[in-house]
């Protein structure tokens, strides 16, 4: 693999829609209290009992080639991964420069790039992309039917900050889970 991560014009998004972001759910994470004093979270992985394919893109009105028209895309960047010339991840990242945050709004890896370091690549690209904007704090939005994506986000110092089931009025079954990076801290250690 010949890969090459790089900084892409947010009006490319047609083409990181291209990258499937469909994944088998054969996990769930499943989130508890802690029994420490401070309410930390205790995570651990459970089968489920009939695996299926979720697909976001799938959903109507979801999925890159709509955003541009239902959001204000002048502060959000897009970060490419290419083997050679085929494009085989990317990252979107909303930019919040009054309170130096962003959010990592989609990552996405072509099937057969997972687990080659793509993903790792594309997040510490958003990380820099991020702080050279002046943002401290990185956010995602993941859901504990995507169980790898949280291992990732875990793996890569992310914390969980936040769990809300019932968030999604149309998936009852799937819970919310914010993860925060303090990103100041980060370049500081």
């Amino acid at each position: 693999m010949n890969l090459r991560i790089e900084e892409d014009q947010i009006e490319r998004l047609d083409e990181h829609a291209t990258i499937p972001a469909a994944f088998l759910v054969e996990r769930i994470l499943v989130v508890s209290r802690g029994d420490d004093v401070l309410g930390g979270f205790t995570l651990q992985g459970s089968l489920v009992a009939a695996p299926w394919t979720k697909d976001y893109d799938a959903i109507d009105g979801e999925g890159p080639a709509q955003w541009r028209s239902q959001f204000d895309t002048r502060d959000w960047g897009l970060i490419a991964a290419f083997d050679d010339e085929t494009r085989v991840g990317g990252a979107i990242i909303a930019a919040d420069l009054k309170s130096r945050q962003a959010t990592l709004w989609d990552v996405r890896v072509r099937p057969d790039f997972r687990l080659k370091g793509v993903g790792t690549a594309l997040f510490r690209a958003v990380e820099e992309w991020s702080r050279s904007r002046g943002c401290e704090i990185l956010r995602i939005e993941s859901q504990d039917i995507n169980l790898p994506a949280c291992r990732f986000y875990a793996g890569n110092g992310c914390e969980l900050e936040g769990v809300e089931r019932l968030a999604y009025p149309d998936f009852p079954d799937e819970t919310k889970l914010t993860w925060i990076k303090d990103l100041a801290a980060a370049s500081a250690g």
